[in-house]
């Protein structure tokens, strides 16, 4: 089968899957996830044969598998849907399909299948501890429908058709975010994920409508690679002064990313869209939502980066790129390490690590920036699926003993690794694998680039935030590895804990397989002692993607030191304050940073902050001003004005001319002819003999008529 058709058929079966279920199969939960979980598979087998094919390719970058149909004409133009498989999109269709078949498979057992329905168990609300999903079927759709958008989106070939597979996403985050619809949290989680992030898509729609006025098209190969095309963007000043039109265009894309990959300051939503189900959040936080943010602007980077080369001054759009990025990494790392939730620890820690990427395309390293968003995209899935594991187990604790206490607490956790050894051991990969921990796991070598970057080109400033939020991340990540896993038992619900089904725990030796080991395709060639030995086959391939392959840097042992030093001593840090946390007593950070911990277990209150700005201002707007002054006042007020109106003309219509005319000519013909029926009546008598001999008489006086009237 030829490529294209492969990069063609990829996104079908999810599509198929979501319309069979929701239209025919969704009585029967076994028919329906087995169509969702086998559609997967088969989007899963065509990613890997067109991976293949792809990585033998010789020069995929320059001259990559496409193929297009015209879509919709625009006079002279069309628009064009089709397809580009070239290194980026190789490899981010690489760990998408793998997440997303985990996620696919993990989501059968986390919804307990083939366990006895609980008759209290109802729509919209989470399922009791031994009971079954009410909405199965739906959520099989749903996440269907959501890996369609993702597998479109990588495929495309120019940003119309990214930006279709973008909103499908969008409308899939809200359906699942909000999937117990019956949870108040979950209701206001769903909307404020919706409005946050359609803040983004609308700047971002008016960059892609910005780009398509001045270039004619929307294709990446056409605009891309195409020198001349970026010279003019770079040096065409924009409709704001100060600013090229590459900048602007670049500034309003990134917006989509700020919104879509949670970065400052629309970071909000994605904290609170841990009111949907554990599989929800590994595909929002891993394998497609905010990786879609992070996929943009690395598909974007030439443009981004129009006018710069390497050894001068960041660009504006770049600046403002790199600023963002980093303080994102290291803001959200501060209020992690005083979250208690298992899940908003993981929260946090994606939108850090996002920022990592962001920072990384910020300062023109690209593969940095592509390497840590294939690495984190495992590891990540890997943590969520994993907290996932382990709040199930911990209901069957509360289920077993009627304890109430909130199952997502880590300090109602403890002493799990006895009770949940593969939960365990996976999770504690995938946490050194995000912590960094040196020269063992992926995360260590593309954190280790991306800081390298920094400081090999003299990002002093960037290279010092991205390494306080390494340090940070170790730290939480340690805290919630002890707390959720060591010491002893804080509860008896914690206690009474138990492993979770295979279909859980296999997804999470899968993916832990990938949290080490996809980090040793991008292994420095220069580093020391490992250096070499494979071959950094990512920097390579993955560069290949641009126009002018990036260099690879020289060795430089001080940002090594520096990764190395914040991964062990922030895991050390972690393990030594949070290894013995006896029940009942509080976070040891909260006696040690006062009102500090306070501000950041509650997020610098900037969920207060925005209330404050926006959200009560808009409510005052809505009922003050729009519905008082315009809907009651001018519409409402038009509307009665224009009722009255018409009813004075339709009371004069009636008594001029409905009821002397219309009516009065129809009661005149009426009453004529009940008139002519009485008065001609009388000659009817009833008898046949009479009718007969006047019907005889009648028809001899026509036949006498016509005998005398003849010459």
């Amino acid at each position: 089968m030829q490529p294209e058709i492969l990069a063609w058929l990829i996104p079908l079966p999810p599509i198929l899957a979501f319309f069979l279920i929701i239209l025919w199969a969704y009585r029967n939960n076994r028919l329906s996830h087995s169509i969702a979980v086998g559609s997967m598979l088969i989007s899963w087998g065509l990613a890997m044969v067109l991976f293949w094919v792809a990585i033998k390719a010789e020069d995929l970058g320059h001259h990559p598998i496409v193929s297009s149909i015209p879509w919709l004409p625009t006079g002279e133009t069309s628009l064009h849907f089709g397809i580009l498989i070239d290194p980026l999109s190789v490899v981010t269709l690489f760990f998408v399909a793998w997440t997303c078949l985990a996620i696919f498979l993990y989501s059968v057992g986390y919804h307990n299948f083939g366990k006895k329905r609980d008759p209290d168990d109802r729509p919209g609300l989470p399922p009791k501890a031994g009971g079954i999903e009410p909405m199965y079927a739906r959520f099989f759709a749903f996440i269907s429908l959501f890996a369609f958008g993702m597998l479109t989106l990588v495929v495309s070939d120019n940003l119309l058709l990214l930006f279709i597979g973008w909103e499908i996403m969008g409308l899939c985050s809200y359906l699942l975010i909000g999937f117990w619809y019956g949870k108040p949290s979950a209701r206001d989680a769903m909307v404020k994920a919706f409005i946050t992030t359609r803040i983004g898509d609308v700047l971002m729609l008016l960059g892609l409508a910005y780009l398509y006025s001045v270039t004619g098209t929307l294709n990446f190969r056409d605009i891309l690679f195409d020198e001349h095309v970026l010279h003019t963007l770079a040096e065409t000043p924009s409709i704001i002064g100060g600013l090229s039109t590459a900048g602007l265009i670049g500034i309003l894309l990134f917006f989509g990313t700020v919104g879509k990959s949670a970065q400052w300051p629309l970071h909000v939503w994605l904290p609170d869209a841990m009111e949907g189900p554990t599989p929800v959040s590994a595909m929002i936080h891993a394998a497609t939502m905010v990786s879609a943010g992070v996929y943009l602007v690395l598909r974007f980077f030439p443009l981004l980066t129009a006018g710069w080369h390497e050894g001068a001054s960041l660009t504006p759009t770049m600046l403002l790129i790199a600023g963002v990025g980093a303080f994102t990494a290291l803001f959200a790392a501060t209020i992690a390490v005083a979250q208690v939730d298992i899940k908003r620890v993981l929260a946090y820690s994606t939108i850090s690590q996002l920022g990592y990427m962001i920072a990384a395309v910020g300062i023109g390293a690209f593969v940095a920036g592509a390497f840590h968003l294939i690495t984190h995209a495992f590891f990540k899935a890997l943590l969520f699926l994993g907290s996932g594991s382990v709040i199930h187990g911990m209901e069957h604790g509360v289920h077993h003993t009627h304890e109430h206490v909130d199952a997502q607490d880590m300090f109602n956790m403890g002493g799990l690794r006895r009770k949940m050894p593969i939960t365990f051991w996976t999770f504690l990969i995938g946490g050194f694998a995000l912590s960094g921990f040196p020269l063992v796991t992926a995360g260590f070598w593309s954190k280790d680039e991306i800081l390298a970057d920094a400081y090999g080109h003299g990002y002093l400033l960037v290279f010092i935030t991205l390494a306080l939020a390494a340090l940070l991340t170790a730290f939480y990540t340690m805290r919630q590895i002890s707390l959720t896993f060591l010491g002893q038992p804080r509860t008896d619900a914690a206690k009474h804990a138990h492993e979770s089904v295979w279909t859980m725990t296999l997804p999470l030796v899968v993916l832990a397989v990938f949290a080490v080991g996809i980090g040793w395709v991008g292994i420095p060639e220069h580093f020391p002692l490992v250096g070499g030995i494979i071959p950094n086959w990512f920097h390579d391939y993955v560069g290949g993607t641009l126009i002018e392959h990036p260099h690879a840097l020289d060795f430089n042992p001080v940002p090594l030191l520096v990764s190395i030093g914040v991964a062990l001593g922030g895991l050390t840090m972690g393990w030594l304050v949070y290894r013995r946390v006896p029940a009942g007593v509080p976070d040891p950070l909260q006696r040690w940073l006062g009102p500090i911990y306070t501000v950041l277990k509650n997020k610098y209150y900037f969920d207060e902050l925005y209330h404050f700005l926006f959200v009560r201002p808009a409510y005052w707007f809505a009922e003050t001003f729009t519905y008082r002054w315009i809907d009651r006042g001018l519409i409402d007020g038009f509307l009665h004005a224009v009722g009255r109106a018409a009813l004075r003309v339709g009371s004069f219509l009636r008594n001029a001319i409905d009821l002397p005319i219309v009516n009065g000519l129809a009661d005149r013909f009426s009453e004529g002819v009940k008139w002519a029926g009485r008065t001609f009546r009388v000659i009817q008598t009833g008898r046949v003999q009479e009718y007969l001999i006047i019907g005889l008489v009648f028809t001899g006086l026509l036949l006498s008529y016509f005998l005398l009237a003849q010459p």
